[in-house]
């Protein structure tokens, strides 16, 4: 099915990439008292830079990816809120984990706001485990990783 595959945003998908990524996020702003960071990215730069995997017509959810020499660090995943619930997430999860493979990444990391208790039930399903909680200016995030086999 189209809306299931996971494709590289391209310079047309960054309206879309912005609009999903301010819908996924906008309800955090107040309970963190914060604009969450990935709604400040330039999308277009990373779209343009190929960090940015999308999926659904149209776009339903997204990952942003930088590979580093011993990881891939998942950015950012949003998931319009319209199609949360319908296993969007999780689709992306498991391209990001097959996408570090085929890279020969070990493992994967990522961080949430710790405010985002969402993201705390979400993640550990997936195997992910929290490594350490860090506290930067106002941001106070939990930051997980999960190796790869």
């Amino acid at each position: 099915m189209t809306s299931e595959q996971i494709r590289p945003a391209t310079a047309a998908d960054v309206p879309a990439v912005k609009a999903v990524t301010d819908a996924a996020f906008t309800p955090y702003i107040e309970r963190i008292g914060v604009v969450p960071v990935p709604m400040e990215a330039d999308h277009a730069a990373n779209v343009a830079a190929g960090k940015v995997y999308v999926t659904g017509r149209p776009v339903t959810g997204l990952v942003v990816l930088e590979a580093h020499t011993d990881h891939l660090y998942l950015d950012t995943l949003a998931v319009h809120p319209d199609a949360q619930g319908q296993g969007v997430g999780g689709r992306l999860l498991r391209f990001v984990e097959a996408h570090a493979r085929a890279l020969g990444l070990p493992e994967v990391r990522l961080y949430t706001n710790a405010m985002m208790w969402e993201n705390q039930r979400i993640y550990p399903k997936y195997g992910y485990e929290v490594a350490e909680r860090r506290v930067s200016g106002p941001y106070d995030r939990l930051h997980y990783r999960k190796r790869l086999g």
